[in-house]
């Protein structure tokens, strides 16, 4: 526990916080009192700026014990001190309710009001800033003329990911609000600090997509989470997640969705031929904390960070025009030339040695047990090492070709068993929206044909490797 003494807790982790908050008894900007009852210093909200190479790392992994600390204690009845998880900080709370729109298809957002018929170009902010500047985020919104269904669109919620960007752009420009039914709204870049950095993470070097819905009393990420997830995803009916591979990973283009939700099954309908890969979404992430209030959301996967790839942009927009169309927004009527291959599990393949990576398989490849998946060159020695398919599957995600070091994740497998471990059956629901899903394409296509160019799978990385998972 922390107290008025002048010395902390001997954990690096929190010593750098420690002497923050110890040294505000002498700054103009924040004065710190001890709590005479409890021993506890309670600091004023006027909070100095932190640098961040003090903050704590993004890197807490799941299975490793959440550090305790104590901070200073709100107004709670006997203003008793208030301890509590990293975790339970950014992460639990109460989930905020899902915005009702007008009769009319008025549809009021971030203070504005935007009328049936209309586009607007709206601006978020989040209040709690890194550089103490105004950074607004551009949010578009393309009302129809008619009301019905909202559907969001999100990109760059890591930074470095550009596809997603110019998916959005396309979407929403080729909109027009007298022919749409409900309305759609865009943002194409929700982590502008990191876009801006050209990295995954916010500048206090945690990773957003590990902190919706936020915590408006939680850590900077979880806030910004907080204000995002209130202010604009409350006010959707569905949401579309856009992402890449991450670290030097590409990704075939596909959808994850957790496919004992019947809702999201619907949703997956309407993209076409994509790739579908059941995955339940991990605590913290947009789709998890959208699901969680009743909006059914997916991600979509597709290519490489830091690079614009246009045949994964062209996959992906023609998804999203398939899904506004299926779900009676747009009226563009078609038939899709084959079905979407699902698969309701997937492994990683890992490095066994270090050196330098050489894929032999491309993004789409079915592969079959036993099959070369690549090499690892030792360059000092010249030891080849062969990396090989434990299983029949296909390469959903794969690392580009690189150094590598033991255990490295070099191959993402998408598996097709109907009912594998840790998978409970979907249920009588999702079974009947799966065979509405396959009326909408013609019989007797193969599953397996599909989207073959580079860049195409990836589905959800083992818990151990929470920077793989988007």
């Amino acid at each position: 526990m922390m107290t008025g003494r002048s010395t902390c807790m001997p954990r690096p982790r929190v010593a750098a916080l420690c002497l923050v908050l110890l040294s505000f008894g002498s700054s103009p900007a924040a004065t710190a009192d001890v709590d005479q009852a409890t021993g506890v210093a309670k600091v004023s909200p006027r909070l100095l700026p932190l640098d961040i190479e003090t903050l704590p790392s993004p890197a807490r992994t799941q299975d490793a014990a959440a550090e305790a600390i104590v901070l200073p204690a709100p107004t709670r009845g006997n203003d008793a001190p208030f301890v509590q998880t990293w975790e339970r900080l950014d992460v639990e709370h109460e989930h905020p309710e899902q915005y009702v729109p007008e009769p009319d298809g008025t549809l009021r957002l971030l203070g504005a009001t935007v009328t049936p018929g209309t586009t607007r170009r709206l601006s978020w902010s989040s209040s709690d800033l890194f550089e103490g500047l105004s950074t607004t985020t551009p949010v578009l919104v393309v009302n129809g003329a008619r009301p019905g269904p909202t559907l969001c669109l999100t990109a760059a919620v890591h930074g470095d990911e550009l596809n997603g960007i110019e998916m959005v752009r396309r979407v929403i420009h080729d909109l027009n609000p007298a022919e749409l039914t409900g309305a759609v709204i865009g943002v194409p870049v929700v982590n502008l600090h990191g876009f801006r950095r050209g990295s995954r993470y916010l500048p206090d070097r945690r990773d957003l997509n590990r902190y919706f819905p936020g915590n408006p009393n939680g850590s900077s990420a979880s806030r910004i989470a907080h204000a995002f997830f209130t202010e604009v995803v409350v006010h959707c009916n569905a949401l579309v997640d856009l992402h890449t591979g991450s670290f030097h990973r590409t990704n075939m283009p596909q959808l994850r969705a957790d496919l004992g939700d019947p809702r999201v099954v619907d949703l997956t309908g309407g993209f076409g031929n994509l790739v579908v890969v059941h995955s339940r979404a991990a605590m913290g992430t947009l789709r998890r904390a959208a699901a969680d209030i009743g909006i059914p959301a997916v991600t979509m996967e597709a290519g490489e960070p830091m690079r614009l790839q246009p045949e994964e942009v062209d996959h992906g927009v023609q998804g999203i025009r398939g899904l506004l169309n299926s779900m009676n927004m747009v009226q563009n009527r078609r038939l899709f030339a084959q079905r979407p291959a699902i698969y309701y599990s997937s492994r990683w393949v890992r490095a066994d040695h270090g050196g330098m990576l050489l894929a032999s398989v491309q993004p789409g490849d079915t592969v079959r047990s036993g099959q070369e998946l690549g090499t690892i060159t030792d360059p000092v020695t010249n030891r080849v090492v062969r990396i090989i398919a434990p299983s029949d599957g296909r390469v959903i995600g794969m690392a580009l070709n690189q150094v590598v070091m033991p255990g490295f994740a070099a191959f993402h497998l998408g598996l097709n068993d109907r009912e594998p471990g840790g998978f409970s059956r979907p249920t009588d629901e999702a079974e009947l929206a799966l065979q509405r899903i396959n009326g909408l394409w013609s019989h007797g296509a193969d599953p397996d044909e599909g989207y073959t160019g580079a860049g195409e799978t990836e589905a959800e990385p083992p818990p151990d490797d929470p920077g793989i998972d988007n």
